[in-house]
């Protein structure tokens, strides 16, 4: 028996044992020093490259329609700074006692953050959603979480925030100027690679495994796993689970009642659920200056790795299912088929 026959009727998806792979990989041996300093620049590199595959991948009449899908894009706003924020509100408001005042604290941080960006995009190409649209709202829910963030976080945790420049100029660079790249060099690269679309694939799943092994990385060399009990983290871990399945629940169900597309209903799903680990460590270190920031921060760290396991498991899934009949050659190929 062939080991692509073992996976095949392993009831493991073979992906989700990768990122736990990367999970133990960062727990027994993390990066640190000046060897995590290179393992960050790689991950923006392949970052980059991701966005840039998929702008030389999407036809530029794909691109501005992603980008004038305000209905989608709304949907996804509400659910990563609306929905979000009133689930862990009424969690810490109707179950006090599940969590301690500074976890409680840190699942609210967790609700404000953006999207992810890499990793929403990722996987929604991986399923065949919308991919367009999904860099286009991906990118509008960082670029407003500079401000957003912030400002909720003055709110209801009393900390004190500020618009940064430089994230926003990181924002620019990272992703909208490789995937404009992308765009442009389109007319020599485009169609090759349209034929390789198992190097975009590697890419996505590369970079997502990277992201994981560095993210964790750093949460293991700053003592993530002891500055709480088994029992607590056990708590944490549920109210991170439900919070993250009733996200996708929501989304999923609200996305075919307001009658958008299964292109649509992935990106909505896989945009709208996440939490942005790269954005979060950051902007928790400005506006949490003094505070238990790695408590605070362990929530956001756990949800990260909950929802790169689930929804790899769920991208899969979608990306199983055949595409509707009515789907026309143009709108796979916007949807990453």
């Amino acid at each position: 028996m062939s080991l692509k026959t073992v996976f095949a009727r392993s009831p493991i998806d073979p992906y989700v044992a990768s990122i736990v792979g990367m999970v133990v990989l960062a727990s027994v041996l993390p990066v640190r020093g000046q060897s995590a300093a290179a393992a960050g620049i790689a991950t923006n590199i392949a970052i980059a490259l991701l966005f840039f595959l998929h702008g030389a991948k999407l036809s530029t009449s794909a691109a501005l329609k992603g980008a004038r899908h305000w209905r989608l894009h709304l949907t996804v706003l509400a659910s990563t700074f609306l929905l979000f924020p009133a689930l862990a509100l009424a969690g810490r408001a109707l179950l006090p006692n599940v969590l301690t005042p500074t976890l409680w604290a840190g699942v609210v941080l967790l609700a404000i953050l953006p999207s992810t960006v890499q990793s929403s995009i990722a996987f929604t190409s991986i399923a065949r959603g919308n991919v367009s649209a999904a860099i286009c709202a991906a990118t509008a829910s960082n670029l407003l979480g500079m401000v957003l963030t912030p400002l909720f976080a003055g709110f209801l945790l009393s900390a004190h925030g500020g618009f940064s420049t430089h994230a926003l100029i990181d924002i620019m660079l990272q992703l909208l100027l490789p995937f404009v790249a992308g765009q442009l060099a389109r007319p020599w690269i485009g169609e090759w690679v349209g034929r390789h679309k198992s190097l975009l694939g590697l890419v996505d799943r590369g970079s997502i495994l990277l992201v994981v092994y560095v993210a964790f990385s750093e949460g293991v060399t700053h003592g993530i796993w002891h500055q709480l009990g088994l029992v607590q983290l056990g708590e944490l871990l549920a109210v991170d689970a439900a919070l993250l399945t009733i996200v996708l629940v929501l989304t999923t169900v609200g996305s075919r009642v307001l009658g958008f597309s299964r292109a649509d209903e992935i990106t909505i799903v896989f945009c709208g659920s996440k939490k942005s680990l790269a954005s979060g460590l950051p902007m928790a270190t400005v506006l949490l200056t003094g505070a238990d920031v790695g408590l605070l921060v362990l929530p956001l760290m756990l949800f990260h790795q909950i929802q790169l396991m689930a929804c790899a498991t769920l991208a899969r899934r979608y990306g199983a299912q055949p595409l509707p009949e009515a789907t026309t050659p143009a709108l796979a190929a916007a949807a990453g088929d």
